[in-house]
């Protein structure tokens, strides 16, 4: 039998969903399982996309343009205007999902054998879209116990070498929550522009902020304008995970060109995807403020909840949905998979991702879990009540 390739055999499985068949398992046996594990809103997507998709007026679902429609991307000027970006319909390239932009914007800035260094905990596909880029992701660590800040800007320089190429960056920051400050912004900035290297910021996560801290987006710094590569996707923020819709903005137009060749070459973005992304713009003021709100009361709800379970931590997260938590367990991955093949409580129990899958150093992580809250209040309670009668019964409890 032929052997698959190095990168199928170095691709990491994903930490959210390598736990999918044990959860399908209990399901079967009857037993009711409290997703925590998977940012997948619950939240209705708006209503204006949805009628958008049932007034499709075409006769044939043609292939939209490789860079996505030009009147969405008109539109989204007007969006991102909003947040203080200024771009044109030019900077930006519609992608399928946030995914693909990462992937583009890799496989269009970097050689095989380049570095990016990234803060870890990280979002578990950027290790997975820089092995297929043949990229290596070196990372810096940042700790539960000091909130996942950054570290000094001479923690990132003892990195850096001929072949640092990148930094990216998650704003607010899945899986940890954080949002990153002035400073530490200004930090990055000061390194791309000293090192001459690319900034990937993803952002998709900048509706959901907590504090009275200011959102700092990497076009919002001075001086390194042709170097940013922002990532974008709607999934998050009109609940339109299944569209596939996503961007790639960057007013480097090599960048653009090269990115422009990989988007020809898988044809066109989703065309009902862009309908609907394009009619979420539409969508009332109130939709955005009631899924904020609602998001403001579940963070609340988790992280009091997480604390105050015997043993457990949690830093409380600026934006976005997610948190890390510290666990009183021997090996999150054996806990988590334990709450799905041997714990139930009453019928039901509550899946978490274990942390390690957000690490790349080896032992990171061992006992944390990331947690998005992305039920109801009344689910969220019992899935706590059900996380600490698993911890009470774990036989690998560690306190």
């Amino acid at each position: 039998m032929p052997k698959i390739s190095q990168r199928g055999e170095e691709m990491p499985q994903s930490p959210i969903r390598k736990l999918a068949p044990l959860a399908n398992a209990a399901k079967e046996r009857g037993i009711k399982v409290y997703h925590l594990n998977i940012g997948q809103p619950d939240l209705p997507t708006p209503q204006v996309a949805i009628d958008a998709i049932h007034n499709i007026d075409m006769k044939v679902l043609e292939y939209s343009p490789s860079q996505g429609y030009k009147h969405y991307r008109e539109k989204l000027v007007g969006y991102y205007k909003t947040y203080n970006i200024n771009v044109t319909a030019e900077d930006i390239i519609i992608t399928s999902g946030g995914s693909e932009a990462v992937l583009f914007a890799f496989l269009s800035c970097l050689n095989p054998g380049d570095e990016i260094i990234v803060p870890e905990p990280a979002y578990a596909n950027y290790m997975a879209f820089a092995i297929a880029a043949g990229a290596k992701i070196r990372t810096i660590a940042t700790t539960i116990d000091e909130g996942f800040s950054l570290p000094k800007v001479e923690k990132f320089e003892e990195l850096i070498n001929e072949h640092t190429r990148a930094i990216l960056i998650c704003n607010p920051n899945n899986p940890t929550g954080y949002l990153y400050t002035r400073r530490e912004m200004n930090q990055i900035r000061d390194l791309v522009k000293k090192y001459d290297l690319y900034l990937f910021s993803d952002e998709v996560y900048r509706e959901f902020i907590y504090t009275g801290s200011p959102y700092i987006s990497a076009f919002h710094l001075d001086g390194i304008e042709d170097n940013v590569v922002l990532i974008d996707s709607v999934s998050k923020r009109y609940s339109e995970c299944g569209i596939r819709i996503g961007a790639l903005i960057t007013k480097n137009e090599e960048v653009r060109k090269a990115v422009m060749k990989f988007c020809q070459a898988r044809l066109s973005p989703p065309l009902i995807g862009q309908v609907a992304a394009e009619a979420s713009l539409d969508a009332p003021e109130e939709y955005s403020r009631e899924v904020y709100d609602e998001y403001v009361e579940r963070r609340k709800c988790l992280i009091d909840g997480l604390n105050r379970i015997p043993g457990v931590y949690s830093p409380v997260p600026m934006g976005a949905f997610y948190t890390v938590a510290q666990l009183p367990v021997d090996d999150s991955e054996k806990f988590c998979a334990w709450c799905l093949s041997d714990f139930n409580y009453e019928g039901e129990t509550v899946m978490t991702a274990p942390a390690a899958g957000f690490y790349t150093t080896p032992g990171s992580g061992r006992n944390q879990v990331r947690i998005a809250y992305v039920l109801k209040k009344e689910d969220l309670i019992r899935a706590l009540f059900l996380l600490a009668k698993a911890l009470e019964a774990y036989p690998g409890r560690t306190n």
